[in-house]
């Protein structure tokens, strides 16, 4: 703990800064204003602005999921913080760490119930595994290393620290220095002698999720998939994969229920690293939500939080695949380039043969890009990230976050038009920042992927006004004209060849780009 006297909002920044969170995200105000002082003149900290605070938390989820460490946030009261619990609620089903700073009013300000009160601490807590107000400017520093370590344990946390504004001007803050780290927990040991025995034929699955998906363990796992003849899969959504050619391929457990159902039907015995038992994404009149077949035996071996590398090297230890070469490598992709109308699986085609090397992309794309897991198998080395919390309006703030934290990886955004207003202020972030974006909006006119859950759920032969309420036409959204208000480049495209080519110019040049398909 460094002597040096401050103000409260010196002390946050500089702990911040100690522990190596050097990246704000921020929406501010009133409350604020002592910490935007603070950014200031205290240097080292990238503080990105954003127009709405639900950029600001999908920013820090995607920044997580790249960096491996939490970026800040700095949000208004408690309405700045319940614009952005959408995307926390992500955050925090992604395993993501994120360090919010929540400004709230002055001690002697609360008593007086002016318009902007609120229980910040209530709102917090849903999307928070760890919330905490300051009591004085002392407190800050100490209270902020404890934030962040609370962020830091595995997988990801998100901490919500709350900075009234008499803690953050008074003039007794004690920055703190670097903390120690927690590591992940151990993985349950006592299992692995059960999961070596679950394993083997084309009756067993390994299902991974979180960790377990970097390239390193990937491989470990084909390993264990060449060597006892158990099929690998991952969770339907995950925070990041590492997929492309050379590396080892999953397939994902599918959303659509009937095809989950029918994905996991062979397997008598699961294992689970870093995953949960699936179940599915929403209850249907007549179908089951445990999505496993009836008796199916389930062993955990490690959870989200466990040492994911270290649960995958026993399981192949233990079951003699060290030196088995792994199975389910990716080959180089042999899709032809479409031409004429585009199909959705034209677009799969194309988005696999243009994935840059070492590409970053965000998925959500949900009806328009469900072929796209067995299209991009084979594509250039890349990260895939998807949503896991399922909250629609994540993948632009998202990839706002990975760029920020990869600023030598090219991004592409796929996101459904509707999906896309949820947080379309993400453009004008992009732009500010110069950021190397591609994003590309299926424009579909409609929430298609609601108009299947109609059926779904047993609404047989809807109506005008239930499907006018799926609609997003009169008027049909401009995304170029959205696009270039923002200072986004943007076209518009219509079929295969100038799709190609658009795709082929956005990756080839730097800074933001916006790519609408009409379909």
């Amino acid at each position: 703990m460094t002597e040096t006297k401050m103000n409260g909002a010196e002390s946050l920044v500089h702990t911040l800064l100690a522990n190596d969170v050097d990246v704000c995200f921020t929406n501010p105000g009133t409350s604020e204003m002592h910490f935007v002082a603070a950014l200031d003149h205290i240097p080292g900290m990238r503080s990105v602005l954003v127009l709405q605070e639900n950029v600001a938390t999908g920013a820090a989820d995607g920044y997580y999921r790249m960096a491996g460490k939490p970026a800040s946030t700095l949000l208004h009261l408690g309405p700045g913080l319940a614009n952005g619990l959408s995307n926390l609620h992500n955050a925090k089903k992604a395993g993501s760490g994120v360090v919010n700073i929540i400004g709230e009013h002055a001690s002697t300000h609360i008593e007086l119930d002016a318009p902007l009160t609120s229980d910040i601490e209530g709102i917090a807590r849903p999307v928070s595994h760890w919330v905490r107000s300051s009591k004085s400017a002392q407190d800050v520093g100490k209270d902020a290393a404890e934030a962040i370590q609370a962020a830091m344990v595995a997988p990801g946390q998100i901490a919500s620290l709350i900075l009234p504004s008499d803690t953050a001007w008074n003039e007794d803050g004690e920055a703190q220095e670097a903390i120690e780290m927690p590591v992940p927990a151990p993985f349950d040991e006592s299992q692995l002698e059960q999961a070596v025995a679950a394993l083997g034929g084309e009756e067993t699955l390994l299902l991974l999720g979180g960790q377990a998906l970097t390239e390193s363990n990937l491989e470990i796992a084909g390993k264990i998939s060449a060597k006892t003849g158990c099929a690998i899969l991952s969770e339907w959504a995950n925070g990041r994969m590492e997929r492309g050619v050379g590396r080892v391929y999953i397939d994902r457990v599918p959303y659509p229920i009937d095809l989950a159902l029918k994905a996991l039907a062979p397997y008598k015995r699961i294992v689970l690293i870093g995953a949960r038992a699936p179940i599915g994404f929403f209850a249907y009149p007549g179908k089951p939500a445990i999505l496993t077949r009836e008796g199916a035996e389930i062993t955990k071996l490690a959870n989200a939080g466990a040492d994911l590398t270290a649960a995958l090297a026993a399981l192949c230890s233990a079951t003699g695949a060290d030196d088995t070469p792994p199975a389910h490598v990716s080959e180089p992709t042999q899709a032809v380039r479409p031409t004429g109308p585009i199909t959705l699986e034209a677009i799969a085609d194309l988005v696999a043969l243009s994935i840059p090397e070492n590409g970053i992309v965000v998925d959500e794309s949900l009806t328009s890009g469900r072929a796209f897991s067995p299209a991009t198998k084979g594509a250039a080395p890349h990260s895939w990230i998807n949503n896991c919390g399922g909250s629609i309006g994540y993948s632009m703030p998202t990839s706002i976050g990975a760029a920020v934290a990869c600023p030598d990886r090219k991004v592409m955004c796929l996101t459904g038009d509707g999906s896309a207003m949820y947080t379309v202020q993400s453009l004008w972030t992009m732009a500010r920042e110069n950021l190397d974006i591609t994003v590309v909006v299926f424009a579909n006119r409609s929430y298609q992927i609601l108009r299947g859950e109609l059926t779904n759920v047993g609404v047989g032969n809807p109506g005008p006004r239930a499907i006018d309420m799926l609609s997003l036409d009169r008027p049909a959204l401009d995304w170029v004209q959205m696009a270039q208000s923002m200072g986004v480049e943007a076209q518009r495209v219509a079929d295969c060849e100038t799709l190609d080519a658009a795709l082929e110019d956005a990756l080839a040049n730097s800074g933001p780009n916006l790519i609408e398909i009409v379909l």
